[in-house]
């Protein structure tokens, strides 16, 4: 059973001026109330207690979807959003496809892209996908705006590079070429409400020709953050996703990862699916890139 959650104050803001002053104020003993999927289990459980909870939610800046020669994503868009977005899922499907992975329908409705991202689980669903997007970051805090690569994001498990009072503003995804397709697999015991064991994106765009122009591939709950292997895209550049390529790409994203063993698998089990799912992953986003 869990402890008794801490008493906290509640602090409500409009402006990102507002957040960025509130949360550097006591970054130690503040936390963003975004979806409340992850931080609220944290507290029941006794892992967190802070002293103040801030919510964010009209904060005009941090909502919604656009697109405007790149595709804009706000920190508070809720995953059910993301997943059923018909520009994300017609050109950035392995997104779609990660936000539909996370949790249940209801979680769905409250858990949000910048949660997800923030709170650094090695097994996150959307990082993946990001990386093989070429993501990037817009963060905000008391010395201004800064943005960075999705993959630098990250440190650790749990642990982001953000400084105190700094908040994960947006997220944005450059334009792709025409014929260029995407796909998220997840491996776990369940296909709803489980951490992955492994997760694999990948991304193709395929020429005239119908060789492989680009290729890229994220790997997520194999290392200590989400990855992207990059040795494992070049390995199939150029080819038809021949076998030969494929074993190639496969091998490498395997050497690029890192597992650990838990009580869900092996490590050395993780390592093998991270083979087949990267060939699955290839394959299925070629498929979508014929149709593009």
């Amino acid at each position: 059973m869990g402890t008794a959650m801490n008493a906290f104050d509640y602090e409500r803001v409009a402006t990102l001026d507002e957040l960025v002053a509130a949360l550097a104020g006591d970054p130690d003993g503040t936390r963003l109330l975004a979806g409340g999927t992850d931080l609220l289990v944290f507290m029941a459980d006794g892992k967190l207690a802070p002293r103040k909870l801030l919510d964010p939610k009209r904060v005009p800046e941090l909502n919604g979807i656009s697109h405007n020669g790149t595709l804009r994503i706000g920190a508070l868009t809720r995953m059910r959003d993301v997943e059923l977005h018909p520009l994300v899922r017609s050109r950035y499907t392995a997104l779609a496809q990660g936000a539909f992975e996370v949790g249940s329908v209801q979680i769905r409705h409250r858990a949000t892209l910048g949660g997800n991202l923030g709170t650094a689980s090695p097994a996150a669903d959307t990082p993946p996908a990001l990386l093989v997007h070429d993501a990037v970051v817009k963060l905000r805090g008391p010395d201004g705006v800064r943005k960075l690569p999705l993959g630098e994001l990250y440190r650790g498990p749990g642990q982001t590079v953000l400084a105190p009072g700094e908040v994960i503003v947006a997220v944005k995804l450059p334009e792709h070429p025409a014929r260029t397709g995407s796909w998220y697999i997840k491996l776990a015991t369940r296909k709803a409400m489980d951490i992955a064991f492994v997760g694999v994106a990948a991304r193709v765009t395929l020429a005239e020709d119908g060789r492989v122009a680009e290729a890229r591939v994220a790997l997520g709950a194999v290392a200590p953050v989400p990855l992207l292997a990059a040795e494992a895209g070049a390995a199939v550049t150029g080819s038809r996703l021949e076998d030969a390529a494929l074993a190639a790409a496969a091998e490498a994203a395997m050497a690029a990862s890192s597992p650990i063993s838990d009580k869900r698998c092996s490590a050395e089990y993780r390592r093998a699916m991270v083979g087949v799912l990267t060939k699955r992953a290839l394959r299925q986003a070629a498929a979508l890139a014929e149709k593009r």
